[in-house]
């Protein structure tokens, strides 16, 4: 056992020799402690348990606690772990094995080697840490060995020293020569070894100003605020036209245009106002609102579709882009319009009037673009609302029998007019037969 014991001295002495330096790691220190040796709280947890101590409040009272000494070193290995070796002594009385305690105190010399992991590196304040290593102890004639487990805290002041609180618990290893027991210890440390002074590397004398940084010196440069080249003396390559592109590379030096074609300005080869790369029918004249292209003409009458009526049907300019209405129409038209017959003040169809109306329905079906108005008219017998009444349904029985005939509804418009357009003197028979009529026109 004393040869562990001296042992574990030498590995304290030589052991953070080998260690480098580095700024978050903690530097040599020399340190010393109180110490209060706590075997009764040890010894409740070993006889009940933890838990019964905590709920109980069975801790070891400070009367019952022996103090002590301890001096300490303390290196850095690495940023997060510290190496630390302890010297503790006090004089105190306990069991040692299975002989009793005759209460007489007797000194004890713990010597122990630490690692501290510490939570943080050495640049904070405020260092938590856990605690474990290996101690041997000589109490009286007895030499013993522990492990020690525990947790501190250092209060690190600019690097120059430090306060530190470590709580450890030590498991011993030879159980007949070591008691269980708590240490605690409330310490300072200071550093002993020379603080690294910065380098301080004289700066190097200015180089001459260059504001623009654009490789010519302020003392040469005509725009000394502005990045050039060394033939506009220090300043940029003129750009007449703006359009950031230099007048070196710009194939259109006072006309502002586009690096993709070299400077010039977008191409409009059909001078239509729209460009070539807007414009859908770059090589015809065409309007904005059909994207650079003519407005279409869809039946190639030569009439545009927006003037056009009839847009799909070939048709002249006199009737709006339609077709021409042959005289065989119109005659066809006329004349079942005036050999459309009712029944006396009646909406009622009567029959003499299918034929011409079955020839009207055949001159739509060849003409499937046309329609067809229908207006009827009354004379002046009888109320006006009647007359508008019986005019208007007149119309509509035509119509209705167009529709019957296939002719689709939205070819047809009817509408009456009673006796609001008289074609002759109403006071005269004659005049009045010619005032009942039903008047047709067709269109597009």
């Amino acid at each position: 056992m004393k040869h562990l014991f001296v042992s574990l001295l030498a590995t304290i002495i030589f052991a953070p020799l080998v260690q480098g330096q580095d700024d978050e790691i903690r530097s040599s220190e020399i340190g010393v402690s109180f110490n209060l040796y706590d075997y009764k709280t040890a010894e409740l947890i070993r006889t009940t348990s933890l838990s019964a101590v905590i709920r109980d409040k069975q801790f070891g009272k400070l009367a019952e606690m022996f103090p002590g000494i301890g001096v300490h070193y303390f290196r850095g290995l690495k940023k997060h772990i510290d190496f630390a070796g302890s010297l503790n002594g006090t004089f105190l009385s306990q069991p040692i094995g299975n002989k009793p305690d005759n209460g007489v105190d007797r000194f004890q010399l713990q010597l122990e080697g630490l690692a501290l992991l510490k939570m943080v590196s050495d640049k904070y304040w405020i260092q938590p840490h856990l605690i474990a290593g290996f101690g041997g102890q000589k109490f009286g004639v007895y030499y013993g060995a522990y492990i020690p487990l525990g947790v501190g805290l250092n209060i690190n002041f600019f690097d120059e020293g430090r306060l530190f609180i470590n709580s450890t618990y030590r498991t011993p290893i030879t159980t007949g020569t070591t008691n269980h027991h708590f240490m605690h210890a409330f310490g300072i440390a200071g550093r002993i070894t020379k603080k690294k002074e910065p380098e301080v590397v004289a700066p190097p004398p200015p180089p001459p100003k260059d504001s623009d940084n654009d490789g010519i010196i302020d003392d040469n440069d005509k725009c000394p605020t502005t990045p050039g080249v060394a033939k506009y003396d220090g300043c940029p390559v003129p750009d007449s036209d703006k359009d950031g592109i230099n007048d070196e590379n710009d194939k259109c030096p006072t006309v502002a245009g586009l690096a993709k074609y070299e400077g010039c300005p977008v191409p409009d080869t059909d001078k239509d106002g729209i460009n070539d790369e807007e414009d859908r029918c770059p090589s015809e004249a065409g309007v904005a609102r059909y994207a650079g292209c003519p407005v279409p003409d869809r039946d190639k009458d030569g009439i545009n579709d927006e003037e056009d009526k009839c847009p799909d049907v070939p048709g002249v300019a006199a009737q709006q882009g339609c077709p021409e209405i042959t005289e065989e129409v119109s005659k066809t038209v006329a004349y079942a319009a005036k050999n459309v017959y009712f029944a006396t003040g009646s909406t009622k169809l009567l029959r003499q009037s299918y034929k011409p109306l079955d020839e009207l329905v055949k001159v739509l079906n060849d003409n499937t673009s046309l329609k067809l108005k229908i207006d009827g008219h009354t004379d002046n017998v009888g109320k006006d609302d009647f007359n508008m009444r019986l005019s208007d349904g007149r119309a509509a029985s035509v119509k209705s029998y167009l529709i019957s005939k296939g002719i689709s509804e939205d070819r047809l418009e009817s509408e009456g007019f009673g006796e609001t357009t008289p074609v002759a003197d109403n006071k005269t028979a004659s005049g009045r037969s010619k005032n009942r009529r039903v008047e047709m026109k067709v269109f597009y």
